[in-house]
């Protein structure tokens, strides 16, 4: 019976196969978020891009983002950058997208926050003298339970560690002002309780 349902499995994708682009089988895949196997199927950078974002592969997300020559491609190659904490660099891409698009606000937005989060670590860092701050460190957390500690955000609105997480993964191509304001709000807040704690 095991042996049936297992030749059942593999006729349905090589069925599948016949029928569907890789690029449709990718849609498939990243709609149940299985966003590891979407972006290793698709042929598309910008859907692959975004397959790897969405699965917190950022330096991935931003190859496949430059395959494209597009202004969304320089916009989310700038994301995937402020992901991995390199805000300069972010800037660059956001330059460009705006080179490519000038009256994009979401581009103008992000570029402004990059450019302050940079200035920022600069300003820091001479604080520290000869020390040098290092990336933002992102983990994700796999194995442990939903929920997490709760971070206060602009106005009333309380977000968990892991509700704030799948904010930043699912704002790529999608009001990206509000996950980078949202992510720094939290390592602010962060920052606070540490600095509190001392």
């Amino acid at each position: 019976m095991r042996s049936m349902s297992w030749f059942t499995a593999i006729a349905a994708v090589a069925w599948s196969g016949l029928w569907f682009t890789p690029d449709q089988q990718g849609q498939q895949r990243l709609k149940r978020g299985e966003f590891v196997a979407a972006a290793e199927t698709f042929r598309d950078p910008m859907w692959q891009g975004v397959a790897w974002f969405r699965g917190g592969e950022f330096a991935k997300a931003e190859q496949a983002f430059a395959r494209s020559a597009t202004p969304e491609a320089e916009f989310n190659r700038g994301n995937c950058l402020v992901m991995l904490g390199k805000y300069e660099a972010a800037v660059g891409r956001y330059d460009r997208a705006l080179e490519l698009r000038p009256d994009w606000e979401d581009a103008r937005t992000n570029r402004d926050i990059a450019a302050a989060r940079a200035s920022l670590l600069e300003r820091q860092g001479s604080e520290m003298g000869d020390q040098k701050l290092g990336a933002d460190d992102i983990t994700f957390d796999k194995g442990k339970k939903r929920g997490g500690q709760e971070t206060q955000i602009a106005g009333d609105q309380t977000l968990s560690a892991a509700e704030m997480q799948a904010l930043w993964l699912r704002r790529v191509q999608t009001k990206p002002a509000d996950f980078l304001k949202a992510k720094f709000a939290h390592q602010l807040a962060a920052e606070a309780v540490e600095g509190g704690s001392r």
